[in-house]
């Protein structure tokens, strides 16, 4: 949720127009991730001075405000800072006052952007409020802008000269929450800061000198300035003390260089830098990021990054690596496609192959995860396995936990994050636990890795997003390199997961005689999908006329499934419900009689997955149950001719054979393209659905 983007130039001169392309570029490489308004902020005329603009709707609105308003345009810029945001309310209604950038004050001293909640914002805004600020908005970001003039103010008066990254500390120290932001003074002109804590922040550096090292050094306080700084980590969430208490001057300020900026001739060099809350924002302009790690500081001043800490603690690292971004641009462009969801469904054969390529050698039947390879052993003595995850991910997991059991005998529990988190439930040392998720930044999954990690579990990361909190923070973990995935509903994400979770359990019964030749079946298998999946994508047209004519007009839709297909029902009704805003369910088929069966008359559609596996007589069944009762399903099947009475269905999808475990691979992609042509059909913002964001980063 919320999208971040900075753009800050040193002595690469850019006219004001082209800064603000750059950034509501940027803003508009976001819009995926869900927001309700957008802003930024850059240079005014006078020095000190800022432009703000902020509006409500999309990004597209704000261009057009910005395009209205008259400014000088052609104003150069030789180094310049700006920042920009898409927000997503959550302190505060979609309104002009709420949108972000959040000032201090009329004249804009300090500007922040904010992902994230600041839990303690109530006590620092009625302490402001008592100090004498008025408040303009209904959000927690405008205490952070205030907080910064405050405690600036106290230090001017108390004759204390700091810099800007030794105030930003001084007001980190205060907050509570999750944050990734941006801050921009009118006192430190040309300089950004940029930290988070829970919330994801990157660095793309564009220069074209070459680095001299492909790291930053992380700077951590010296004795006298921890000692300084000590007392303010005693700060509890009730806030006071501490606002008021000013740093110690320093004559050591601006005295370090970062090494990977250090010129041989000492003459600054050129150079721009982009922040951001995801890559897919960077790319177009520059390959060379830097993930920023929680409780970083980073500061750009004179063409130089240096990152901060504000205390030293066992473990942390010295450097951050400077990182080459695999990505390319037209990955993240809708190409020949309306919508970037159709996009990402017809990627998949692609998709899936990529998942795969590289890890399983199909002449010998093996599988080879580099990121697990050191943690076999440990993961196959653990008596129990967790996997933990949210929607989409949550029901790639259900898919894969029966092959999970059979193959490495080890139980299997899969749990929605947010609810084994309220349940606090009992984790233990021989514990596995394994977290999806497309992102790798959902709030909810990152606070059970915490919560498992402090508990002793190996933690096994399972994400499609480099860099990301759950990928550095887990002990292990596989990459399943779907691509970027811009369409808020997941699909591309949703099969690659499946797969890399199947290559996990494959892994980890390598070492067992008697599984083997269910392993063989299995690869054999995987190797087909993605030219399956190419055969089932045809189907597009008769997706396409069904829900035109049958289901366009419904309310309402049953999704049955049993066994492996259980998981297709589920994450089926959720795409559906998502997108075109139609009530769905996926049932479990043998609890049809237990309820569900009152709902079954000649108006509910019902879709059924009726493919060839053990199941399938059972599954039979309750169809048989459904058409008896007036019911008309849509049946989704390997052979039309396993279907008897098949003029009392509404439908036939045939979808090829591959083995049980990989079926639900096959089975839905049909349920991605009905949710897709259900929400085209009703004129639906298929890439923005209303009040969803694709990287769900807060609670």
């Amino acid at each position: 949720m919320c999208g971040i983007f900075g753009y800050c130039n040193y002595l690469v001169e850019k006219p004001r127009e082209e800064i603000i392309d750059i950034l509501t570029d940027g803003l508009q490489k976001l819009e995926y991730r869900g927001y309700d308004s957008a802003g930024l902020a850059i240079s005014g005329d006078a020095p000190g001075s800022a432009l703000i603009f902020r509006e409500t709707g999309k990004v597209a609105a704000l261009k057009q405000k910005i395009i209205a308003q008259d400014f000088d345009r052609k104003a150069l810029f030789n180094s310049h800072v700006g920042i920009a945001h898409t927000r997503w309310a959550t302190h505060g209604e979609p309104l002009e006052k709420n949108c972000h950038p959040q000032k201090s004050d009329p004249t804009a001293e300090f500007l922040v952007v904010h992902n994230g909640i600041i839990t303690n914002y109530q006590d620092i805004k009625t302490l402001l409020q008592n100090k004498g600020f008025v408040f303009e908005s209904d959000t927690d970001t405008e205490c952070i802008a205030k907080l910064c003039k405050h405690i600036y103010d106290t230090n001017i008066k108390n004759n204390v000269d700091l810099d800007f990254q030794q105030l930003m500390k001084q007001v980190l120290l205060e907050l509570e929450g999750s944050y990734g932001m941006l801050v921009k003074s009118s006192h430190f002109p040309n300089e950004l800061i940029g930290t988070r804590k829970g919330s994801p922040l990157l660095i793309g550096v564009k220069s074209d000198q070459k680095l001299k090292v492909d790291f930053v050094d992380v700077e951590f306080p010296d004795v006298s300035e921890q000692q300084t700084l000590s007392p303010h980590f005693a700060a509890t969430a009730t806030t006071s003390n501490n606002l008021l208490a000013p740093l110690t001057a320093h004559d050591h300020l601006r005295q370090s260089q970062s090494r990977a900026f250090l010129s041989e001739d000492g003459v600054p060099k050129p150079v721009e830098f982009f922040f951001s809350s995801d890559p897919a924002s960077v790319v177009q302009h520059t390959k060379k990021v830097l993930f920023l790690e929680d409780d970083d500081i980073a500061h750009i001043y004179d063409g130089e990054l240096h990152i901060h800490r504000a205390k030293k603690e066992a473990g942390d690292l010295g450097i951050r690596n400077i990182q080459t971004l695999e990505m390319e641009l037209a990955q993240i462009m809708k190409g020949p496609y309306k919508h970037f969801m159709a996009k990402e469904i017809f990627e998949q054969p692609e998709s899936t192959f990529n998942t795969m390529r590289g890890r399983i050698d199909f002449v010998n039947h093996a599988v080879r995860l580099g990121g697990l390879k050191s943690w076999l052993s440990s993961i196959r003595r653990s008596k129990r396995i967790i996997m933990i995850a949210c929607g989409t991910s949550y029901h790639s997991c259900i898919a894969t936990r029966s092959i999970f059991e059979e193959l490495t005998e080890i139980p299997v529990v899969v749990e929605l994050a947010s609810d084994f988190l309220d349940r606090k439930s009992p984790v233990f040392r021989d514990d596995v636990c394994v977290f999806v998720s497309q992102s790798g930044e959902t709030a909810d999954t990152i606070l059970a890795l915490q919560y498992c990690s402090d508990r002793g579990a190996l933690t096994v990361g399972v994400v499609n997003s480099v860099g990301s909190s759950i990928s550095r923070q887990t002990n292990c973990g596989v990459h399943i390199n779907a691509g970027p995935e811009i369409g808020v509903a997941s699909t591309k994400a949703y099969t690659s997961q499946y797969i890399a979770l199947v290559m996990i359990a494959l892994s980890l019964s390598d070492d067992r005689i008697s599984k083997t030749q269910r392993r063989i079946e299995i690869i054999d298998g995987l190797k087909k999908i993605p030219q399956q999946i190419k055969e089932v994508l045809k189907l597009e047209d008769t997706v396409k006329d069904l829900c035109s004519s049958s289901l366009n007009d419904q309310k309402s839709l049953l999704l049955l499934g049993r066994g492996y297909q259980y998981a297709s029902a589920l994450e089926g009704a959720l795409k559906i419900k998502e997108i075109s805003y139609m009530h769905s369910e996926g049932v479990l088929a043998g609890e049809l009689k237990h309820g569900v069966l009152a709902l079954v008359d000649d108006q509910l559609p019902i879709i059924a997955f009726a493919t060839r596996d053990s199941l399938f007589p059972k599954v039979m069944s309750a169809i048989a149950q459904v058409t008896a009762r007036s019911g008309r399903p849509i049946v989704i099947c390997n052979d039309e001719n396993d279907i008897a009475d098949a003029q009392k269905l509404l439908a036939i999808l045939k979808v090829p054979t591959t083995v049980d475990c990989l079926q639900g691979l096959l089975n839905i992609i049909p349920l991605q393209l009905i949710s897709y042509w259900l929400a085209v059909n009703r004129n639906i913002n298929v890439d923005f659905p209303r009040n969803l964001a694709k990287s769900v980063t807060v609670e």
